[in-house]
C-alpha cells in the first residue's frame, strides 16, 4: 500500500508542475488550475491510505479539516470581489506558510516528547525498540537534532522558520492591501529592530536543534512570527506586488523543506517548483521596477516618508466625456493602459463594452499591461480575462512601448506610477529608472481618474501635466459608461 501512496504523490507532483506551467499564460491558466486541483485531490485522497494513519481519530481530524477549510475557501472564493483578489492571494499564501510552520512545530515537539519519555518502556514503544536497546538509543538521541537526524532537523527547522515568517508577513500584506493597516513602522529605528529580531530568531533556531525541551522551540516560533510582522511593516504599498511574490516563494520553499522532513515527494516537488517560480517572479517584478530586492525590502518606497521628487510644470487640463469619446471614435488606434483604479471601480466590463464599440467603428484597440500594474502579479490580466477580453488584444510593456508614438489616443484608467514620465526624466524621483509604459509618446492621452491625488507610491505624476494629456475626472466605471453613451450616438 505504501508503494501505491508514494506513486499517487508522485503523480500529484507531476500534475502540480503541469498546472503551474499552464498558469504561466492567460490562455492556459484555467486548464492549469484544473490540473493542479486534480493533483491536490489525488494527494489528499492518497493520504487516507498512508501507513502512518493507524487511528480513527486521524481520519476524523482530516475529514473535519477538509470540511471546515474547504467550506470556508469555497464561501470566500465565491463572494470575494475582483478588487479584493490581491488580499485573498496574500491571505491564502500566508495559510500555506502557516501550514508548513505547523508541520515543523508538530515534528519538533514530537521529537522533544520522545526525548523526554517518562520511562524506558514508553521510549521503546515509541521507537519500536527492545528494552535492551533503549539505553543505547537514549544515549545517542539526547537532543532534537540527534533524534531527527542532522539533515531532517536542519530542513525541518528552516522550513518552520521560513513558513512562520511567510505566514505573519502575508497577514500584514493582507492588512495593508485591505486598508486595515497604514503604519510603516511599529518602533523607532524599525530596520535596526528588525535586524536584532532576525539575529535572535536565527540564534533560537540553532538552539532548537540542540534543545531537549519545549521552551526554546516556543520562543523560536514566537520570534519567527514577530520577525515576519516586522519585516513586512516597513514595506511601502507600491511594492506590494513584489512582496506578495516574495512570500509566495518563501511558502513554497518552506513546504519543500517540510516535505523532506515527512518523506513526502509531492510536497518536496510542489514546494520546490513553487519556490523556484516565486523566486523568478520576484526577480522579474523587481527588475520591472528597476530596483534590487534589498531596496524593496529596506527602502520603504511607497511610504509617507518617500521623497516625492521635483514638482511638475504646468497644470492639469480637464476634458469632458463627449470630447474624449469623439477623439477615440475617430482615431485609427487606441491603446488602453489599466491600473488599480480600474479594479477599484470594477470597470473592466464597461471598458470591454467600450472597446467593442470602438472596434465596430474599425478602430484598432489594444491593452497595455505593465508588470507591476495593480496590487499583485498579473492583476490586470485577471480582470480583463474576467471581462472576456481576448488574449490577443493584451500586450506586455515590452511589446507595446514601440507603438505609442504612432498611437492616436491612449486611455489611462486607474494607472499612475507605471505611466509616470518622471521615471525617465526626473533623477530626483523615487521611481527614476523604473521601466514604464511610454504613453506620453502618444499623440493624445486621456487619463480617467477620480481626483487630482497622487498614486499609491505618493509620487506626483508628470504625465497629468503634459501638453498632450487631458484629465477625465470620474469614477472608472461611470466614465466608461458615459463614453459608451456618446459613442452610440456618433
Amino acid at each position: 500500500m505504501n508503494t501505491v501512496v508514494q506513486l499517487c504523490y508522485f503523480v500529484a507532483a507531476v500534475l502540480f508542475i503541469l498546472g503551474l506551467k499552464g498558469m504561466s499564460s492567460p490562455r492556459t491558466a484555467r486548464k492549469g488550475i484544473v490540473w493542479a486541483g486534480i493533483g491536490m485531490v489525488l494527494a489528499t485522497v492518497a493520504t487516507f491510505f498512508h501507513p502512518d494513519l493507524h487511528h480513527a481519530v486521524n481520519y476524523l481530524l482530516i475529514i473535519l479539516a477538509i470540511a471546515v477549510s474547504g467550506g470556508l475557501a469555497w464561501w470566500s472564493g465565491k463572494r470575494v470581489p475582483m478588487t479584493d483578489m490581491p488580499q485573498m492571494v496574500a491571505l491564502y499564501n500566508g495559510m500555506g506558510g502557516g501550514a508548513a510552520a505547523a508541520i515543523g512545530a508538530v515534528e519538533l515537539f514530537k521529537a522533544v516528547s520522545q526525548i523526554g519519555a517518562t520511562s524506558a518502556q514508553q521510549l521503546a514503544a515509541q521507537k519500536d525498540l527492545g528494552l535492551e536497546q533503549v539505553e543505547q538509543f537514549a544515549a545517542g538521541h539526547s537532543h532534537v537534532g540527534s533524534l531527527l537526524g542532522a539533515d531532517h532537523a536542519v530542513l525541518g527547522i528552516s522550513g518552520a522558520l521560513i513558513g512562520a515568517v511567510a505566514f505573519s508577513g502575508s497577514l500584514v500584506a493582507w492588512a495593508k492591501l485591505d486598508g486595515r493597516l497604514h503604519r510603516n513602522q511599529l518602533l523607532p529605528a524599525q530596520q535596526l529592530v528588525n535586524l536584532g529580531v532576525f539575529v535572535a530568531t536565527v540564534l533560537f533556531a540553532i538552539l532548537s536543534y540542540y534543545t531537549d525541551g519545549s521552551a526554546v522551540i516556543i520562543v523560536f516560533f514566537v520570534l519567527a512570527l514577530v520577525f515576519g510582522v516586522f519585516m513586512a511593516i516597513p514595506i511601502g504599498g507600491a511594492d506590494m506586488p513584489v512582496v506578495i511574490s516574495l512570500f509566495n516563494a518563501l511558502t513554497g520553499l518552506a513546504v519543500g523543506f517540510e516535505g523532506y522532513l515527512l518523506g513526502n515527494p509531492a510536497m518536496i516537488i510542489a514546494g520546490t517548483v513553487v519556490g523556484a517560480a516565486g523566486s523568478l517572479l520576484t526577480q522579474l517584478m523587481a527588475k520591472a521596477m528597476n530596483r534590487p530586492l534589498t531596496n524593496v525590502l529596506f527602502s520603504g518606497f511607497g511610504t509617507a516618508t518617500a521623497d516625492a521628487g521635483s514638482d511638475p510644470e504646468g497644470e492639469m487640463k480637464a476634458i469632458q466625456a463627449e470630447d474624449a469619446a469623439i477623439m477615440m471614435g475617430y482615431a485609427n488606434q487606441v491603446v488602453i493602459a489599466p491600473g488599480y483604479g480600474m479594479a477599484v471601480a470594477q470597470a473592466q466590463h464597461k471598458v470591454w463594452e467600450l472597446v467593442e464599440l470602438l472596434q465596430e467603428r474599425d478602430v484598432s484597440v489594444k491593452f497595455a499591461i505593465h508588470p507591476v500594474a495593480g496590487r499583485m502579479p498579473g492583476h490586470m490580466n485577471v480582470l480583463l480575462a474576467e471581462a472576456g477580453v481576448p488574449y490577443d488584444l493584451i500586450y506586455d510593456m515590452e511589446e507595446i512601448n514601440a507603438e505609442f508614438d504612432r498611437t492616436d489616443v491612449v486611455v489611462v484608467i486607474g494607472a499612475n506610477d507605471v505611466v509616470n514620465p518622471a521615471a525617465k526624466n526626473d533623477p530626483s524621483s523615487p521611481i527614476y529608472g523604473m521601466p514604464i509604459l511610454d504613453v506620453a509618446a502618444a499623440h493624445n492621452v486621456i487619463v480617467i481618474k477620480r481626483g487630482k491625488g497622487k498614486g499609491f507610491s505618493g509620487v506626483e505624476n508628470h504625465l497629468f501635466f503634459a501638453d498632450n494629456c487631458r484629465m477625465l475626472f470620474n469614477d472608472g466605471q461611470k466614465a466608461a459608461g458615459e463614453l459608451i453613451q456618446v459613442l452610440k450616438k456618433l
